[in-house]
């Protein structure tokens, strides 16, 4: 089976987890207070790269950001563009993340949530990532080292960044109410301002 496949069998049930549909208000309310803490003001223009079901590109469009999401998955495209509905400000592109087809030096963020580490080449990734930002411009990464022994450490995906010239600042999500449940694993976000 293809990766895009099993992700288009994922996407079946890939709402059902908490953090994934955010169909709980007390999940859906912490994310979007978790970003909007990280993001610029809106209207800001955001890559929402291995967009998935378009949760968080559909949250954000709602606050009255721009945002372009990526994914590879006909099925998780399918499903997107179906929640975003009549959304304004929201589009997905049917592509690969690791290599967005969109136009570079014009995002003030790239957004990604537990899709850096399923990279084949999680460095090759982030330099396209980088050059989709414009000056001034930011990533915004959600990644984890999970139990199963799949994912970053909060280490290795700072080393990523530095490895670019930039500079990092991390936050763990130990908090239950990001994931419906007590975590005994790593979770975190790095943001990435421009390198001074």
């Amino acid at each position: 089976m293809s990766d895009i496949s099993m992700w288009d069998d994922e996407a079946t049930t890939y709402d059902e987890a908490p953090d994934h549909g955010l169909r709980d208000p007390q999940t859906r309310a912490a994310w979007r207070e978790l970003l909007l803490g990280l993001l610029p003001p809106a209207p800001a223009r955001i890559a929402d790269l291995g967009c998935g079901t378009g949760t968080l590109a559909t949250l954000l469009a709602v606050e009255g950001y721009a945002v372009d999401g990526v994914d590879f998955s006909p099925e998780m495209v399918q499903r997107a563009r179906a929640k975003a509905g009549e959304t304004a400000g929201v589009t997905f592109v049917e592509a690969d993340a690791a290599a967005p087809p969109l136009e570079p030096a014009s995002y003030d963020v790239v957004l990604s949530r537990h899709v850096l580490w399923a990279m084949p080449s999680p460095a090759d990734a982030l330099r396209r990532w980088t050059d989709l930002l414009a000056p001034g411009g930011r990533l915004v990464l959600v990644e984890g080292s999970w139990h199963t022994g799949a994912g970053l450490t909060a280490d290795q995906t700072e080393a990523l960044v530095a490895a670019l010239g930039r500079t990092t600042t991390t936050r763990h999500l130990t908090e239950p109410v990001f994931w419906g449940r007590e975590i005994d694993d790593e979770r975190y976000v790095v943001v990435s301002p421009p390198a001074r």
